[in-house]
C-alpha cells in the first residue's frame, strides 16, 4: 500500500489534507468532531487576534458560482485569551494542531505566538494576507513580512508558517523575504480579492462591499504560485486555493506543495476526506508511487 503519509517541520501528518484556516470556527469541540469524524491530516484554525473582533455584518459569505465562495467574515474572532482556553479541549490525537494568528500590528504577532505555543499548538501560521483586513498590508510588502517573521521566530520554538498573500506583484519576492527571515514553511495562497454586485439593488451584496474569492475558481492561480515558489525557496510549502478532489492535491504536490489545505470544499461536508485520500492512493497505485514525497515538484 502507498504511504501518503507526510514529515515536514518536524511534525508528521498521517496524510496531507489539512484544514485551512478560518473554515470551521475556534471551539475544540467542531475541531475535535472534524478530527474524528473526516480522517483529516492536520488542522488550521481560524485566525486569531489580540483583542476580541466581531467581524462584518452580514451577509459575509455568499456561493458565486459552484464550489466558489465570496466572502468577508472580517477576521471576527473571541480574542488570544479566550482562544487559547479551547486548545486544550481539542483532541486532535496525533495530527498536528496549527494555530492561524493576525495582528492590526507587526508587533502584537510575537505576543500571540507566545500564548498558543504555550497553549499547545504545535505551529504557528502567520496570517499576513487577509484580502479585506489591514493585516493584508504586511504580506505585500517584503520588508514587513521579513520583519514580523523575525520577531515571531525569536519568540517561539514551534514551526512558523507564512501564509501568502495573492494580491501583489510578486509572490515570490514576498516568500523569499519569510524564508530569509527564518519561516519553516509557506502556504499559498489566501483568497483574492473580488466583488459581487446585485443588479437589481443595484449595490455590491457583501456588507463589506469587497471580499476574497476562495474555491474552485482560483485553483490555477494556486498552482501556479505554488510551481513558482517552488523554484525560488527552498521550505516546505502548503498549497492552498480550490482543493477540492484528490486530483487536486495531486496536482498541487507536483507542482511542489508537501500537503494541502482544504477550506471551501468543506460545503460538501466531512466525507470529501476520505474521498481525497482514496483518490490519492489510486492514482499513486497507478503510477507505481510508494510516497507522496517522491512526486513533490515532479511537474518540475
Amino acid at each position: 500500500m502507498p504511504s501518503i503519509d507526510v514529515d515536514f517541520c518536524k511534525l508528521h501528518f498521517p496524510n496531507p489534507v489539512i484544514l485551512a484556516s478560518g473554515i470551521l470556527g475556534v471551539t475544540g469541540a467542531v475541531l475535535s468532531r472534524l478530527v474524528k469524524e473526516s480522517g483529516v491530516g492536520g488542522l488550521t484554525t481560524k485566525s486569531i487576534g489580540p483583542e476580541p473582533r466581531a467581524g462584518y455584518a452580514n451577509p459575509s459569505i455568499i456561493e458565486i458560482e459552484p464550489g466558489t465562495c465570496l466572502n468577508a467574515v472580517g477576521l471576527a474572532n473571541p480574542g488570544v485569551d479566550e482562544f487559547v482556553k479551547e486548545i486544550p479541549e481539542i483532541h486532535h490525537d496525533g495530527v498536528p494542531l496549527i494555530a492561524s494568528i493576525f495582528g492590526d500590528a507587526e508587533d502584537q504577532y510575537p505576543a500571540m505566538a507566545r500564548k498558543v505555543e504555550r497553549a499547545g499548538v504545535d505551529a504557528v501560521e502567520l496570517n499576513i494576507s487577509c484580502p479585506h483586513a489591514k493585516v493584508s498590508s504586511i504580506g505585500a510588502d517584503p520588508d514587513l513580512t521579513a520583519s514580523v517573521v523575525a520577531k515571531v521566530k525569536a519568540s517561539v520554538k514551534i514551526p512558523v508558517l507564512v501564509k501568502l498573500n495573492p494580491n501583489v506583484t510578486s509572490m515570490v519576492e514576498i516568500g523569499r523575504a519569510a524564508e530569509k527571515a527564518g519561516a519553516d514553511a509557506l502556504v499559498a495562497i489566501n483568497t483574492i480579492r473580488g466583488m459581487a454586485i446585485d443588479i437589481d439593488v443595484m449595490k455590491p451584496v457583501l456588507a463589506n462591499k469587497s471580499g476574497g474569492v476562495s474555491g474552485k475558481a482560483i485553483k490555477p492561480i494556486a498552482v501556479k504560485a505554488v510551481y513558482d515558489l517552488y523554484d525560488s525557496v527552498h521550505i516546505p510549502i502548503i498549497g492552498c486555493g480550490g482543493v477540492s478532489t484528490g486530483h487536486d492535491a495531486i496536482e498541487f504536490v507536483l507542482a511542489g506543495a508537501r500537503a494541502v489545505q482544504v477550506g471551501t470544499a468543506f460545503l460538501n461536508g466531512f466525507g470529501i476526506v476520505e474521498e481525497m485520500k482514496q483518490d490519492i492512493l489510486e492514482y499513486m497505485k497507478r503510477h507505481a508511487v510508494d510516497k507522496l514525497a517522491d512526486i513533490v515538484g515532479k511537474a518540475h
